[in-house]
């Protein structure tokens, strides 16, 4: 390591210019690269660098001859990095010097122009957003096609009776279509929140240089507009120092990633031989090394292990973020690969997701049979008890509860109670009573708004459909 430096006293830094006399210890150039990871902005540092060329030449701080030398030389830089044939090299640091560089090479001079009002600070900035914002819309496309698959199950399923739980016990019986719409709910909220995200992502920092803005006499709102930005930052030393863009993306990524986990759980448990509610398509099932009977979810149980890595993630970028002071910190160079990395998980756990969703198949006979279990109906006893009795729902609730542990102590079911064995608790119940212990009429008649008897379902059918139109 010190012959390299040794070698390199002569040779001066290329990137910083003459302020020094030779080039980093090899640790510090491997500590310094980003270009490893960085390379994935290429095509959005191109655009940017087109638009900032663009906005130059029209403002007279470059010629037209300049301008068009350097749009030929980023096309070919661009022909190259899609053909494979670009040659990213680490003592060029990231993708912005690896390209000015090459830049230079195929045209010479005119390159040297292009970072004119310009700094890395702003530039990486500028990059980081495009390419983030692209991903953001890349999701709700993607998070809408789930809706979609959701829906698509849904609608075969409006009838299809499932114990509804709270605690993982059976609390009321629902239709296997309104439990599905509740993601569908999910991923709406999720689709919000990116939305919001990105009105807040869309603005431009380019033109802010360094920190301080630049005495040149650029149009930040011309950039702005060719970038697709709403308008140019207002504050310079904002502008390069702010990655609340990235930390709001990657908090609504690992919200949405915590929905598509408890979904994910929800499959583990359905498919599993105890339940054997629903059987995962070959696609999305795995088998056993030494057990040729086995088919594992494991496809739905990775989805579930991805929200700690974004979540990870997500920490990680807080912790890099919470004690910089203002503008720039190298440190910020340690921001892309949180989100990178979380873009490249969500984005295959949802399709994943979405393709079991969309090819399952359910078991109507197991989720019926369970609505039978567990005294489902308990609570449609109690609501029977004050609409019919003038019960205080209090003293419903109580009557009820001695009924099921009658039940219990019968080893059966509310509904195999003789009517002698409910008079004893209380003396007014007649036979009517029956009726609503039933699991499927109990389902019909909570028809309340975003209920789940089928002629509420099929109305929030209708206006999901509506809206993913």
């Amino acid at each position: 390591m010190s012959n390299k430096n040794n070698n390199n006293k002569t040779n001066k830094n290329k990137l910083w210019g003459g302020r020094f006399d030779h080039g980093p210890a090899e640790a510090m150039e491997l500590l310094n690269a980003s270009i490893h990871f960085d390379k994935r902005l290429a095509e959005e540092d191109i655009t940017g660098s087109i638009a900032h060329a663009t906005m130059l030449a029209t403002q007279g701080i470059i010629s037209d001859a300049d301008l068009s030398e350097i749009k030929r030389g980023l096309a070919q830089i661009s022909e190259e990095i899609a053909a494979g044939q670009f040659d990213f090299k680490i003592e060029q640091e990231d993708i912005h010097m690896n390209i000015e560089a090459r830049l230079s090479d195929i045209i010479g001079e005119p390159a040297g122009r292009l970072h004119t009002a310009r700094s890395r600070n702003d530039q990486v900035a500028t990059d980081f957003r495009l390419w983030t914002r692209s991903s953001l819309d890349s999701i709700v496309i993607e998070l809408k096609a789930f809706q979609k698959a959701l829906l698509g199950l849904a609608e075969q399923h409006v009838e299809t009776l499932i114990p509804g739980t709270t605690h993982l016990q059976a609390a009321q019986p629902v239709s296997l279509a309104h439990h599905l719409l509740a993601y569908v709910e999910m991923a709406g909220r999720d689709v919000a929140r990116l939305g919001d995200c990105r009105k807040r992502m869309n603005l431009s920092p380019l033109g802010a240089g360094a920190l301080a803005g630049t005495s040149f006499p650029i149009d930040r709102d011309m950039t702005a507009k060719l970038l697709g930005f709403s308008a140019p930052m207002q504050n310079s030393i904002d502008a390069v120092s702010d990655r609340d863009f990235a930390l709001e993306f990657l908090a609504a990524l690992t919200i949405s990633a915590t929905h598509l986990s408890r979904m994910a759980e929800e499959i583990v448990i359905w498919s599993s031989q105890p339940y054997s509610y629903i059987v995962l398509d070959d696609a999305f099932s795995t088998g056993s090394s030494i057990m040729p009977q086995k088919r594992n979810p494991d496809g739905a149980e990775l989805i579930r292990a991805k929200v700690g890595r974004i979540m990870g993630n997500l920490v990680a970028m807080l912790t890099v973020m919470k004690g910089l002071p203002l503008a720039y910190g190298k440190d910020m160079q340690e921001d892309k690969e949180a989100v990178f990395d979380s873009v490249d998980h969500f984005i295959l756990s949802l399709k994943a997701l979405t393709g079991m969703v969309a090819t399952l198949s359910v078991n109507k006979d197991a989720m019926a049979a369970a609505t039978m279990k567990g005294h489902i109906t308990a609570t449609d006893l109690a609501d029977w008890l004050v609409q019919n009795l003038n019960i205080p729902f209090r003293r419903a609730h109580e009557i009820t509860g001695s009924l099921v542990g009658m039940a219990d102590q019968k080893k059966c079911e509310l509904d195999k109670l003789s009517l002698s064995d409910m008079q004893s608790i209380e003396a007014d119940i007649t036979d009517g009573i029956y009726d609503v212990l039933d699991p499927r009429r109990a389902l019909n008649s909570r028809s309340s708004l975003g209920g789940t008897a089928p002629s509420a379902v099929k109305e929030q059918l209708k206006l999901w459909k509506e809206q993913l139109k």
